[in-house]
């Protein structure tokens, strides 16, 4: 009987070694000083992520429309920024059952008080300015910023930033788009600015706006599925700091070093990348000079 479990035991050790070894079937080892209960969460045992809504795509993906979810459900796993915070959850040891949503408009994020989540994400870019009044992880996206129009404008025929100066353009207010338009194209129009990205696509479509900008990864979406007649005119040249999104957390959660030290981890083993391939694989448009 010793013996027969002995070689039991040496049996389920091997099958072991070639699960890590293969990368298949081993669970991702835990991150030391991150165990969940020491993580300072909104909730004991359970990570409160927020997004807004809707949730576009790529970056979030399926799932059963409710009155939360108007266009996708961020708890399917599937789009970017899904992807990436059920990898940073696995990572930090919480099952899929532990991960709990909820909405918060886009703007509201980033400002001061007190917050309801763990960490936030709705394609926010890291800013001095905002960074007062949050924390924010490491950068887990690097963003170009583009500009769509309709195809019957004559703006859609444009090829460089300089001929973009005479047409009106919108964003959304507080980003870095808007940002962009005034620092970097300068157009002759005042730029018009919208509440949510949401309000700037309708703008587009009822001809309120010539062009509208935003980061070149989401407009696949806009231009495909909410603005019939639509098209990227091209993605901006980056200009100054290069952009990049960050998960937003409450200002001085201790809890960032954890965030941070997951992302590294799918950073070296590749599955960022990997997912990024995967939902933000596009690159077909020329950028404006």
């Amino acid at each position: 009987m010793r013996a027969g479990a002995l070689l039991a035991g040496l049996i389920v050790l091997a099958l072991g070694v070639v699960a890590t070894a293969t990368g298949k079937s081993a669970a991702p080892g835990a991150i030391p000083g991150c165990a969940k209960a020491s993580l300072n969460l909104v909730e004991e045992g359970q990570l409160s992520l927020a997004t807004d809504n809707p949730a576009f795509e790529p970056w979030f993906n399926g799932g059963t429309k409710t009155k939360n979810w108007e266009f996708n459900d961020p708890s399917t796993g599937k789009g970017y920024e899904s992807a990436v915070a059920y990898g940073i959850a696995k990572r930090l040891g919480f099952s899929k059952s532990q991960v709990t949503w909820s909405v918060l408009p886009w703007n509201k994020s980033f400002a001061p008080g007190k917050k309801s989540f763990d960490f936030y994400m709705a394609q926010i870019s890291i800013t001095p300015a905002r960074a007062k009044n949050v924390t924010f992880s490491a950068p887990y996206f690097d963003v170009n910023q583009a500009v769509a129009g309709l195809k019957s404008n004559p703006i859609s025929k444009v090829r460089s930033l300089k001929a973009l100066r005479k047409y009106r353009l919108g964003a959304a207010l507080g980003s870095t788009s808007y940002d962009y338009i005034v620092r970097y194209i300068r157009p002759t129009q005042t730029p018009r600015v919208y509440d949510t990205v949401n309000d700037v696509v309708t703008a587009l479509k009822v001809k309120q706006i010539d062009g509208l900008v935003t980061d070149f990864d989401g407009m696949g979406y806009i231009t495909n599925v909410q603005v019939p007649g639509s098209t990227v005119i091209g993605r901006l040249p980056n200009k100054g700091k290069q952009e990049q999104f960050g998960f937003v957390l409450q200002k001085g959660n201790p809890v960032v070093r954890c965030v941070n030290k997951a992302l590294a981890r799918m950073r070296a083993d590749g599955s960022l990348k990997r997912l990024e391939v995967r939902w933000l694989g596009q690159t077909g448009a020329p950028i404006l000079k």
